[in-house]
Order: C-alpha cells, then sequence, then structure tokens
C-alpha cells in the first residue's frame, strides 16, 4: 500500500514505525511545522517530524491543510490510503485524495468518547475498560465507519501515560492488520455508529486541572490519574502550585476538605468532601517532581492547614 502517515504526538509513534518497518511503502510523513522554543529560539520539531527526520522519510509539514501546493504535493505522491494518527481535522479535499480515503486510530471504543481527550476521560471517569478503534474517516469528527476495535482494560494503578502507551501499541499492530487486509483485496465492511450511544471527550482546559477538594476522594484520584504525567492536577500551598501526579484512597473520618489530616515520614494525607488521600508524588512550583518522602524532608506541614 502506497501510505502516507499523519500525525503529531509520541502516541503516533508506534504506529509510524510499525509501517516503516512492514512491507508498505511509506511515500511521506506529514506533522506540524516546528515551534521556535527557549531563549535561544530552538526549532522544536513534533515527535512525528523528528522520527521522520531521523530514519530519512520525506517530511511535509504544512502551514495549512488548504494550501494549493501542498494539496498538489500529495496527489503527486498518488497514494493509496492516508494514515492518521493524533494529527488534525482533515478537510474534504485531501480525504478524497487517495483511492482508499483516510483511516484513523482513536483511543476508544466509539462511539465512546469523540473529541480530543479519550484516554483522560475514560480514566477521569472511573472506566474499567476502554479500547481502540481504527475507522474511515468523514468530514464530521470521528463519526465515520469502524473497521476494527479492540477492547482494553483499564488498571487500577493506570495513569494517561501508561494506559496510553498500550493502546497505541495495541492500534500499531490493528493499523497493520488494517492495511495488510486492504492490500490482499480483503474487502473490510464497515460498521456504522450509533449517534445514539456517542459520548463526547473533549480537550483538556487550564482550569480543568485546579483540584476542587469538595470532591470525594475517588473523583479526585481518578482526575489526577487521567492528567498525569501531564498537565498533572495542581492546587496551591503558601501561595506556590502545587502539582499531584499519584494518590491513594483513603477511608478517613470527615474533616474540612483540603485541610492536612496527617504529614510525616512518607504520609500525607489531605481531606476531601467525602474520604481522603494520601499523597505519593508532587511537584511544588520551582522543583522538581518529588516522592512524597523527599517533599516532607524538606517542608514543615501543619495539621489542619488548607490546600487551594
Amino acid at each position: 500500500m502506497r501510505t502516507v502517515f499523519m500525525g503529531n504526538p509520541d502516541f503516533a509513534i508506534p504506529t509510524l514505525r510499525a509501517i516503516h518497518q512492514s512491507g508498505h511503502e511509506l511515500l511521506a510523513v506529514v506533522s506540524n511545522p516546528p515551534k521556535q522554543m527557549g531563549r535561544g529560539r530552538t526549532l522544536s520539531y513534533t515527535s512525528v517530524g523528528k522520527f521522520s527526520i531521523d530514519n530519512n522519510i520525506p517530511l511535509l509539514e504544512p502551514g495549512s491543510l488548504r494550501s494549493q501546493e501542498f494539496l498538489n504535493r500529495l496527489n503527486d505522491l498518488k497514494p493509496d490510503i492516508f494514515v492518521v494518527v493524533a494529527y488534525r481535522i482533515l478537510p474534504n479535499t485531501i480525504i478524497e485524495i487517495p483511492a482508499y480515503g483516510a483511516i484513523n486510530l482513536h483511543a476508544s471504543l466509539l462511539p465512546k468518547y469523540r473529541g480530543a481527550g479519550p484516554i483522560q476521560w475514560a480514566l477521569m471517569n472511573g472506566d474499567e475498560k476502554t479500547g481502540v478503534t481504527i475507522f474511515q474517516i468523514k468530514r464530521k469528527v470521528d463519526t465515520g465507519d469502524i473497521l476494527m476495535q479492540k477492547e482494553i482494560e483499564i488498571f487500577k494503578e493506570d495513569n494517561m501515560f501508561s494506559l496510553g502507551t498500550r493502546l497505541c501499541e495495541d492500534g500499531a499492530d490493528m493499523i497493520i492488520q488494517v492495511l495488510n487486509k486492504i492490500d490482499s483485496g480483503h474487502l473490510i465492511k464497515g460498521i456504522k455508529q450509533d449517534p445514539a450511544m456517542a459520548t463526547p471527550a473533549p480537550k483538556i482546559k487550564k482550569d480543568m486541572t485546579i483540584i476542587d477538594w469538595s470532591w470525594s476522594s475517588e473523583k479526585i484520584h481518578n482526575w489526577i490519574r487521567g492528567l498525569s504525567p501531564f498537565p498533572g492536577m495542581s492546587t496551591s500551598y503558601n501561595g506556590k502550585r502545587l502539582r499531584i501526579f499519584k494518590t491513594e484512597i483513603i477511608d478517613r473520618k470527615k474533616m474540612t476538605p483540603g485541610s492536612i489530616i496527617e504529614a510525616e515520614d512518607n504520609r500525607l494525607i489531605i481531606a476531601t468532601g467525602q474520604g481522603a488521600l494520601k499523597i505519593l508524588e508532587l511537584q511544588i512550583e520551582g522543583r522538581k517532581k518529588m516522592h512524597i518522602d523527599d517533599f516532607l524532608r524538606g517542608i514543615k506541614l501543619e495539621i489542619g492547614e488548607l490546600l487551594g
């Protein structure tokens, strides 16, 4: 299959690597243009862009997906199919170029969790399972016919990184299976999604990362899992931002939400609206991420002090 891959973040790398190592012809990779970062204004490529450069794969980095120059370059490649993982919304003018259109890897069991944050929302909602869906891209986001789907268990210790890693690795294998079937002439009959079963997974906004200690310990714990390691849920202490990455639910009698119940040795326990949370990994503004033992050795916290 003459394939063009489109993607940006680390999540897309397993699929890109799998295609690169497969028998399918990888014509080019499409990713966002590099950004100038830091004081030296050094160009920073996307993870997909860097992989392409390191492996000598032709790289296209359009500013606009509607530019005629970019459309001409895609047409000149004469692709059979586009494979998309965590990229941008494609206009119809691009979707219609390949003979087999464009397929997408989505980290949920569509139509559940349509949108930009399916991994985060599965964890934040305390789900016990999620999955990967390969679907045919249509104009409306995440609504195309399902070509392949796999259910995956969510472990209690999972966070966004660990769950995302498993999902993208399984998804990479599934993409190759779909490409192989199409290439061998096997008709894959897509299954239409039921819009009545659709649920949203909107992009995470900054104001959603502030801990509300009046929530139950279970809800706060799940949101911390869903947003760890990035961007991390946060609260404040003595005017400084405190990001929390790992917690454990503790059954304690009710106290003022956000108050410190215990702070010694390796135990930092905070009251919530229902139950309490034991903080295991955190980062205070101006310091590196650390385990709770190291944090408590360098700071004196008083019982009854409030976070937030």
